[in-house]
């Protein structure tokens, strides 16, 4: 060997043997367009695998449409679907604020004996309408930068909103406005009223605290169970609150 030929060899000795490979060919056209094909092959497995085992995962995921995946009883994000009432079953308490007309008549009653309690409660909230639904979930989920998850704990999405069926209010004390939508509203005569008395005219309170929902705690929402109908719609939240019992 000579000593030009021993010089290189003793350099490429130096050299690490992970580094003295020649360079990568560049893949051609259509081998990078297999590699492509495959990879997505394999992520959709996985997506989908996935998606049927694990239940947890299938509820969270979201698309790039922002709509995230119903659980296999129809339930997104912790609220149950819910029809809309029909027009010809709402009744205007003031304008732009409707309910059911079974609801009305047992919301005038419980209004009506809570006043000759002393206790003023204020109508806040009524029916909303999938679409109104819609633009309060995304609308302030966007204002506020929120997940739809982190939303989906103050507000339902649209189609999972009590609210759709006419038969859910919110309730507020008239002394006490600053408590309307808030938790402090737990801290009002209003709602101890309501605590000892709502269930005389059929009402129950739709997310106590610790609910199975995990829905945030709301002391001001309150939804209507006086006719079979309204039992029917909200069975599967029944259901939850007596396995959370």
């Amino acid at each position: 060997m000579s000593r030009a030929e021993s010089a290189r060899s003793n350099k490429t000795d130096d050299i690490p043997l992970a580094r003295r490979s020649s360079p990568l060919r560049r893949p051609t056209k259509q081998e990078a367009s297999f590699i492509l094909l495959f990879s997505g092959v394999i992520a959709t497995s996985l997506l989908v695998l996935s998606l049927s085992l694990f239940p947890g995962f299938r509820r969270s995921i979201f698309f790039l449409s922002g709509q995230a995946v119903p659980s296999s009883d129809g339930s997104l994000l912790g609220h149950y679907p819910y029809p809309e009432a029909l027009k010809e079953d709402l009744v205007s308490v003031y304008p732009g604020l409707e309910v059911h007309r079974d609801a009305y008549k047992a919301l005038n009653s419980m209004s009506a004996a809570a006043s000759a309690a002393g206790i003023d409660l204020v109508l806040l909230s009524g029916y909303r309408s999938h679409d109104l639904q819609r633009e309060i979930f995304y609308g302030r989920k966007s204002a506020r930068n929120q997940i739809a998850i982190e939303r989906a704990k103050v507000s339902a999405p649209p189609g999972h909103s009590e609210h759709s069926t006419g038969y859910a209010i919110d309730l507020g004390d008239a002394t006490m406005r600053h408590t309307d939508f808030e938790v402090e509203f737990e801290n009002t005569k209003a709602f101890r009223w309501l605590q000892k008395n709502a269930a005389k005219y059929h009402f129950v309170l739709s997310f106590p605290k610790g609910n199975l929902q995990k829905v945030s705690y709301e002391p001001w929402h309150w939804r209507y169970e006086g006719t079979v109908e309204a039992l029917r719609q909200f069975e599967p939240a029944n259901e939850s609150l007596r396995n959370q019992q």
